[in-house]
């Protein structure tokens, strides 16, 4: 019983770590709220803002990537009982992004500036629009589960955990990735766009893009033809574009 209890625990530390976490990424990109945002700071000359960037964003792509992977699974549950996998990943994903935050140089450059007020507004509002939207997309699929907390709670009282099922509801009956959208949005409406900011857009954006493919895949491999069925019906991204979806 201490055993279940302290994965319980462990596990609710690992999702207040990614509620701390995901509020800092959001005043880390608007530039509010938070100490060290991604325009802030002062630029060290040793080495490229460049490549310190990209490492820092690879760094989290690269564990992202494999460790949500199923052989990845199959072999790390070897040392991490199963339980707290989820949590154990979680956990890692925002020590590295509190890493970003930390190491993050800034290039303040400006790409676009927004002067016009009504515009001005119109961004932030798609801003919040684009955070609420990956939390509400969250809890249309599995919050909990997503996050680890149904993985202990059940391993708390008993239960077995069984793999949440294919949930079409909401905005998941128009698109396929709300989540993902609502990531993409947050990155890119901003009323003040600097050169690093771009540059953490694009290569967010773009690796986003590659995950989803690589998240399709367990997904067709987990769920079949039922998924087969989904992604040949729903868009990707975009309500109403079928043709922007992985053949």
């Amino acid at each position: 019983m201490i055993k279940k209890i302290f994965f319980f625990i462990y596990g609710v530390a690992a999702y207040l770590s990614f509620l701390a976490t995901y509020l800092y990424l959001i005043g880390f990109v608007g530039n509010i709220w938070v100490p060290k945002s991604i325009d802030s700071g002062i630029v060290k000359s040793e080495f490229s803002p460049f490549l310190i960037n990209f490492a820092l964003i690879l760094l989290f792509a690269v564990q992202h990537a494999i460790m949500a992977r199923p052989a990845f699974k199959d072999w790390w549950t070897r040392f991490i009982p199963k339980p707290i996998e989820r949590s154990t990943f979680i956990l890692i994903t925002n020590l590295l992004l509190a890493l970003m935050f930390w190491q993050w140089r800034p290039i303040n450059d400006l790409v676009w500036q927004v002067e016009d007020q009504a515009a001005q507004t119109f961004l932030l509002a798609l801003f919040a629009t684009g955070w609420l939207l990956v939390v509400i997309s969250s809890f249309l699929i599995d919050h909990f589960d997503l996050f680890g907390l149904r993985q202990v709670y059940l391993y708390l009282i008993g239960k077995p955990y069984t793999h949440a099922e294919l949930r079409i509801t909401g905005i998941y009956r128009y698109i396929r990735h709300p989540l993902m959208l609502g990531f993409i949005i947050g990155f890119w409406s901003t009323p003040v766009m600097t050169v690093g900011h771009l540059f953490f857009s694009i290569i967010m954006t773009a690796y986003i893009l590659i995950g989803i493919k690589m998240e399709e895949n367990n997904l067709i491999d987990f769920l079949g033809e039922e998924y087969q069925k989904y992604r040949w019906e729903t868009p990707m991204l975009i309500p109403f574009l079928k043709k922007l979806r992985w053949r």
